[in-house]
């Protein structure tokens, strides 16, 4: 905010496609789709008509109880059917810290209706990001998300995100769960080694252990399909979900949970005393339904199983620039250029913006590119020519 108040704020007004436009009218290509959400673009208007035609039916209504609202259930069917574990059922949140949150209850609750209450003790990865919840602040694997903060839930442990040995030691009788995101995020945008996946999938199906899929980034069409759990055949206990449930047009987060979670707790536990004001509301729900019809209507998330490709050709170019030291890409609409010196990336994202490019750093001195589904090869070629003007300048002020 001391930067803000010295240099003034960037504030956008209008967006289009993959494009936003700032009040004195200057475009951007959107590289990032905000924060990793906006898979169809901006400026659809079926989105918006579709949560005005809601507002003035009805704009919400508690989902507490036996109370549903407007198209709060269909939302909640369509969304278990696509999930890629049969007979699911859907929590809704506001968004993915609340849905973080909400898993991690859910496991320990989970637990205790099993008659294993001492399970208690979640498990993450370095370089994880899981929101800025409690839970999520705790899970997080990396210091500087906690740093001034101190403890907010002690009964989490952390393993190297890329070793699966370590998830197997740091397993013992108390573990309740294991959260992953298929590919992290935040943390770099680092793929799954080889075999990572499957095999700590196996530990955890071994140890009892539930496995939660963390696809707040990776859900609806981010990996060329509606889970990358279907792409990494994980069939999880519990996925976690926001972001590109809407495109971001609303906020919306949820947990879709399994048959092994949730029968138990139907059959026996009879009352589970956790909610939040806006679970359900019904002009987002009405808005991720318009969502997913254009997703599906122009047949998006099979499109970005091309686009994986096409994106990592587009940027290949820049691995050869004295300021990069890798590009990451290959898995989904997802990708990261490695600066060289870690220290550098804030100058890079100041210099994308001068270049017409939105982008951001993430963890380990990175940029972040994860454009909406609906961008054009044209348009990829245009985002890393300016990308390459951007370092260009950047080495020249050096």
């Amino acid at each position: 905010m001391a930067k803000v108040a010295a240099q003034g704020e960037l504030r956008l007004v209008r967006g289009q496609g993959v494009r936003v436009y700032d009040e004195h009218g200057r475009e951007y290509l959107d590289s990032t789709a905000a924060l990793w959400y906006c898979m169809v673009g901006y400026g659809r208007e079926e989105i918006a008509a579709a949560a005005a035609e809601q507002l003035r039916a009805l704009a919400s209504y508690s989902c507490y109880a036996d109370i549903s609202a407007g198209p709060t259930s269909e939302l909640a069917e369509r969304i278990a059917a696509l999930a890629p574990v049969p007979d699911s059922v859907v929590f809704f949140t506001s968004g993915g810290g609340e849905a973080i949150d909400t898993a991690a209850k859910m496991a320990r609750f989970h637990w205790h209706v099993e008659g294993q209450p001492q399970r208690t003790v979640v498990i993450a990865r370095e370089r994880a990001y899981h929101g800025m919840n409690a839970y999520g602040t705790s899970l997080a694997g990396a210091p500087a998300f906690s740093e001034g903060i101190g403890t907010l839930v002690p009964e989490v442990v952390h393993v190297p995100w890329d070793s699966a040995a370590a998830l197997r030691d740091a397993i013992d009788e108390r573990t309740a769960a294991f959260f992953c995101e298929p590919v992290i995020g935040a943390g770099g945008v680092l793929a799954p080694p080889p075999g990572y996946l499957e095999e700590v999938r196996r530990i955890c199906r071994d140890s009892g252990v539930l496995f939660v899929a963390d696809e707040v980034i990776t859900g609806f069409g981010r990996l060329g399909h509606w889970f990358a759990s279907e792409r990494f055949a994980l069939e999880p206990d519990l996925i976690v979900f926001a972001k590109g449930r809407t495109s971001g047009y609303l906020p919306l987060g949820g947990v879709v949970a399994a048959p092994r979670v949730w029968e138990p707790v139907w059959s026996r536990a009879g009352l589970w005393r956790h909610g939040y004001t806006y679970s359900g509301h019904a002009t987002v729900a009405a808005a991720s339904l318009a969502n997913i019809d254009v997703l599906e209507r122009e047949r998006i998330v099979e499109r970005a199983l091309g686009l994986e490709r096409e994106l990592a050709d587009a940027l290949a170019p820049l691995g050869a620039h004295a300021l990069v030291s890798e590009i990451r890409s290959g898995t989904g609409v997802l990708a990261a250029i490695q600066l060289v010196e870690p220290g550098q990336a804030d100058a890079v994202v100041a210099a994308a913006r001068e270049h017409g490019v939105l982008t951001r750093a993430v963890l380990g001195g990175a940029l972040q590119i994860s454009p909406a589904l609906v961008i054009e090869r044209a348009e990829l070629d245009e985002l890393a020519e300016r990308l390459g003007a951007a370092l260009d300048a950047v080495a020249a002020a050096a």
